[in-house]
This record gives C-alpha cells, structure tokens and sequence, in this order.
C-alpha cells in the first residue's frame, strides 16, 4: 500500500506563524508537524509516500526532508499550483497510484496516536471500490465534518455533514482516508463547492450513496492542529511519538 501526505494550504487560523512558513513545517515538540504523519505511515508499513504540497514549500520540505531516506520511507513530490480544495490536490496522486492498488490519505496537520497498521489490515478485507475514513469521538463536532448513522441500530454510515450546526453523532471524520484507483472516478464526478474547491466531503458522500463507504474508530488520542490551542495540546501528546 501507498501513502499520500497533503501538506498544502494556507493555514489562515495560524497567522502570523504561517505567513512565510507552511504550517505543516511548524514545530511540534521536537519536531516540525509533517515528521509525524510520516512516523505513523512507516510504522504501519507504508514507506513510499507522495507528498503534496504548494509551490512556495516545496523546496523547504525538500530540504528537511530530502528523498525520505533518513525517515526510512522513499518520498515523492508533487505541486498544488493552487488552492483548489482537498479533492482536488488528491487527484494529483493519480499518476502514483497504479490501477487497483490501495492507498492511504492523510491531511498533515492531522496528529494521532493510533497504530494505523491494523485499521489498514481491516480495510484490505474490503472488497475493490470501497471507501474508508476514520472517525474519533470529539466534544467539538460543529467543527468537523461529522457522520450521520442510520437509526436502525446498524452503525451503517449514511453521509456526512460539514460543520453542523446541529450534529447527528458526537464524532468528527478525521483526515484519514483510504481508497482505491476509483476514487480518481469518483473525483470526476464532483463539482466544485460555493467556496470553489473540490470538497474531500463530497467525494465520500458519493462512496455513502453508492453503499461503499467504511468507517473505523481512532481509540486514542487525536486533533486537527490547525489551530494554535491545538498545536499547543499537540506538542504535548506527541512528545513521547519520536525520539
């Protein structure tokens, strides 16, 4: 399986820090924040990663991080001229992902706890064309795209609903995705949100309608430290994740 990173953005609610720095490249404790989803990726197995990233960070992250050797994992570049939304920097990877192979996504500034190797296990039991995200309990679901579940009882995943302002469930969709080579298909078939980007959000509710979207449940720590509160409470669960 491969991974694909997306360290793009502006990283508007981390001004003045990111006006001349992508916020991926900010300090995490010891570390700057994209050494981490890394870290996770490796641990679980995935060592060819594509990083995808804007035109005014390439050659930082380049520079620290250079080919992956030193992380252990072999990474590849690829450039976002422009902010066009979620879905729209994945689509890059459609050259690097070979036609029925798995993959998993990560947005960089998504910091966990977690062992991805055995959610990554459940989700190659899956048959081909399906979709999986992951979900982590959170008192802050108004801020997330948060799942809404039949009322059933069957813990089927129907859609998902951007920033609620009244939520169905009290769990957020982190920025942990997996897919397979349809999901380039599915991209095609979106068009671009009031705010003018292709919304990651849209491409899974395709997977919900079509009865192809998954879930898992992070059991452990885990933020979007996208803001400074978050990235202070970051640097406090990540400190014991790298040397």
């Amino acid at each position: 399986m491969k991974g694909v990173i997306l360290a793009g953005g502006n990283g508007t609610r981390l001004l003045p820090l990111t006006k001349y720095m992508n916020k991926h490249l900010l300090p995490v404790g010891k570390h700057p924040m994209i050494a981490y989803g890394i870290h996770k990726l490796r641990q679980a197995g995935v060592d060819d990663i594509l990083l995808i990233t804007g035109s005014k960070s390439v050659g930082l992250y380049a520079e620290y991080l250079e080919n992956g050797r030193h992380f252990g994992v072999n990474l590849t570049y690829k450039v976002q001229e422009q902010a066009g939304g979620i879905a729209e920097a994945l689509e890059l990877a459609k050259g690097f992902i070979p036609p029925g192979e798995r993959f998993i996504v990560l947005l960089g500034d998504n910091l966990f706890q977690d062992d991805l190797k055995p959610i990554i296990q459940h989700y190659m039991q899956e048959p081909s064309g399906m979709a999986m995200v992951l979900l982590s309990p959170t008192d802050r679901p108004h801020r997330y795209g948060v799942p809404v579940f039949a009322e059933d009882g069957s813990g089927k995943l129907l859609s998902i609903e951007e920033k609620p302002a009244n939520p169905r469930s009290q769990y957020a969709v982190t920025g942990i995705y997996m897919y397979d080579h349809s999901v380039f298909d599915i991209i095609s078939r979106i068009s671009p949100s009031a705010r003018g980007e292709l919304e990651i959000t849209d491409v899974n509710n395709l997977y919900a309608t079509d009865g192809k979207l998954r879930y898992d449940i992070l059991k452990q720590w885990w933020c979007d430290a996208g803001t400074f509160e978050s990235l202070q409470e970051a640097a406090v669960h990540m400190k014991d994740e790298l040397p």
